[in-house]
C-alpha cells in the first residue's frame, strides 16, 4: 500500500500535494512493510503514482529517517524527470537518504522546527579480507553518488560537502539554508543574522531507528508475540509446521541472505 497520498488530484487546474514517510526501501523488499502495515515508500509504485499526474505542479512533503540509498535515488530520479515544477517541503526531518530526495526538487522548504542531516552511507559485510577492502570501495562510490545530488543542489565543493558527511552535518532551516540545501522557511520571513549562530544540535545515533536489522528485528519480535499464549499448549502456528511460520523462516532467510551478499542500502544506521 502507498504510504503517499496526493490530493487536489482531481481538479485538473490544482496543483498535486504528497507526502513521503516511513522508511524509504527497495521494490524487492516493499511487500514486508506491506505486510506488517509499516509505512514506506519504494521507488516503483512512486514512479507509478506520479506518471498520473504529468505536467502538474507538486509539492513533496518530507518526514523520513531515511533508509535505501538506491532507492532514494530511483525516487530523487523520478522527481528530477516530473515535467512540473517540483517543491519539497520538510516538516519534520529528512535524514539521510531522505536529505537525497529532497535535493531533487525545484525549491526546498524547512519549516522551522525541521531537521536536515547528511552523512557518508553505512553497510554491513561478511567474509574475507578481499571482501571487507571491496565493501569500503563500494561505500567510497556510493559516497561520490550522493555528492552529486548534493552538488547539484548546493553548488558547494565537493571538498566541502565531504566533509559535512564525515561529520554527519545536522542543519537547522538557517544552516541548510546558508550552505544552500534548502531555499527558504515556512512561515517565517527570515532575515540574515548579524552573527553566526553556533551550531549546538546534537543527536546520538543510538536514537535514530532506520537500520534494517532494527526493522527485521521489530518484525520478527512482534511475530514472536503473536505466537505466544498466555499458559496455553502450543498450537501448529507455534511448533513452526504452519504455512505464517514457514513464511516467517522464508522472511528472515531473505533478511540474512540480502546482509551477506549487498551493500544494502542503510544510508544511516
Amino acid at each position: 500500500m502507498p504510504f503517499w497520498s496526493f490530493k487536489n488530484a482531481a481538479e485538473p487546474d490544482q496543483d498535486v500535494e504528497l507526502r513521503i514517510e516511513g522508511e524509504i526501501v527497495s521494490d524487492d523488499d516493499a511487500w514486508i512493510y506491506e505486510w506488517f502495515g509499516i509505512p514506506a515508500a519504494t521507488p516503483n509504485a512512486f514512479r507509478e503514482a506520479l506518471a498520473e499526474h504529468k505536467g502538474k505542479n507538486i509539492t513533496v512533503w518530507i518526514d523520513s529517517w531515511g533508509g535505501d540509498v538506491f532507492a532514494a535515488a530511483g525516487i530523487y530520479n523520478a522527481m528530477k524527470e516530473h515535467k512540473g515544477k517540483v517543491t519539497a517541503k520538510i516538516d519534520g526531518k529528512a535524514v539521510s537518504a531522505a536529505s537525497v530526495i529532497a535535493m531533487a526538487a525545484d525549491e526546498v522548504l524547512m519549516s522551522p522546527a525541521s531537521i536536515l542531516m547528511i552523512h557518508n552511507p553505512w553497510s554491513s559485510a561478511s567474509g574475507e579480507a578481499k571482501d571487507m577492502r571491496h565493501t569500503a570501495d563500494v561505500l567510497d562510490e556510493v559516497k561520490e553518488t550522493i555528492i552529486n545530488a548534493y552538488q547539484t543542489k548546493t553548488s558547494l565543493s565537493r571538498n566541502k560537502i565531504s566533509r559535512l558527511m564525515d561529520e554527519e552535518t545536522w542543519m537547522s532551516a538557517r544552516k541548510a539554508m546558508a550552505d544552500g540545501f534548502a531555499d527558504g522557511m515556512l512561515y517565517a520571513q527570515v532575515v540574515p543574522d548579524e552573527e553566526p549562530v553556533q551550531n549546538s544540535y546534537s543527536f546520538s545515533r543510538l536514537a535514530i531507528v532506520n537500520s534494517a536489522n532494527t526493522a527485521m528485528q521489530r518484525f520478527f519480535e512482534q511475530w514472536q508475540k503473536l505466537q505466544t499464549t498466555n499458559g496455553a499448549a502450543p498450537t501448529p502456528e507455534q511448533t513452526g509446521d504452519s504455512p505464517a511460520n514457514s513464511r516467517m523462516l522464508t522472511i528472515q532467510q531473505r533478511v540474512s541472505l540480502r546482509e551477506k551478499v549487498h551493500v544494502h542500502g542503510r544510508y544511516t544506521r
